[in-house]
């Protein structure tokens, strides 16, 4: 390099890292969860888009505040699956990340309309973000999950062309999916937080009764989403099912990492479930 040159810039940080502290796998999920739904309802395919966007955007944007608000834990358990502990990614690209992400789950939420965007906005990606500012230590850790999945089907139907709010047992599967999905998801993690003071409802209960609660809960949400809808359940529900409840024994009775992956499997299952029901 010259005298009078001027050092390098670095470039941008790999898409990977930018995906990981965006949590891109349930992200995507979510995202993927929303876009189905949508399919499945009456909407016109743009609005399906929009929906489907406006979601997976404020999704990203969860993921990148949770990664911001955790990073001087994370450092402190030396996380070396997350890319803002580690440096593999520069603080600033994760805020400007973040900053984009919340512009265009705005932007996309007001054009799928303003009732969907008012759930989308408020009581999804904001319950998100609320949970990571302030109820992720609590008891109370549960209910932004609650609210985030059990509002998602209504975030659909009400950006259709005859707005509404999604029926009670597709609220309450959603929501008993979510609360599952807190607890399991939070169980790998259980050491680290209680070293650096994280005491969420799964850290309370403990990893045992954790577990039988999570199986409780998406049992229940696959109960909903078979008998919910008006009609008598078609034949492969029943076999659906038949699953869950071999899962669920699984999930009670095994040990090692069997309960875990059973009790995922039941929540996949859940997805299912609820996307065919409509």
């Amino acid at each position: 390099m010259s005298a009078g040159a001027a050092p390098a810039r670095p470039g941008p940080p790999p898409v990977p890292a930018l995906l990981a502290a965006a949590h891109g796998g349930p992200a995507l999920a979510v995202g993927a969860i929303a876009g189905m739904l949508a399919l499945r309802s009456d909407l016109r395919p743009l609005d399906a888009v929009l929906v489907t966007a406006a979601v997976l955007t404020g999704q990203l944007t969860i993921g990148w505040g949770n990664d911001l608000r955790d990073l001087p834990r994370d450092r402190a358990v030396g996380r070396t699956d997350k890319p803002l502990a580690t440096g593999a990614l520069p603080v600033g690209w994760a805020v400007s990340a973040l900053a984009v992400a919340g512009a265009a789950c705005l932007a996309l939420s007001a054009f799928a309309g303003w009732r969907s965007a008012l759930v989308n906005v408020v009581l999804g990606a904001g319950a998100g973000h609320v949970y990571n500012l302030a109820m992720k230590a609590t008891w109370w850790s549960w209910v932004p999950y609650a609210s985030a999945f059990g509002t998602l089907p209504s975030v659909v139907t009400l950006a259709g062309s005859d707005p509404a709010w999604a029926p009670l047992w597709a609220t309450g599967a959603g929501a008993a999916l979510g609360v599952g999905a807190h607890l399991l998801n939070t169980l790998p993690d259980l050491a680290d937080d209680e070293r650096t003071g994280v005491r969420g409802l799964p850290h309370r209960l403990g990893e045992g009764p954790s577990r039988v609660v999570a199986v409780a809960l998406l049992s229940a949400a696959s109960l909903l989403a078979v008998f919910g809808p008006a009609g008598p359940p078609p034949a492969w529900a029943w076999a659906t099912l038949a699953l869950v409840a071999v899962l669920g024994v699984c999930a009670s009775a095994a040990h090692g990492r069997t309960p875990f992956r059973a009790a995922v499997a039941i929540a996949l299952l859940d997805v299912v479930l609820l996307v065919a029901a409509g």
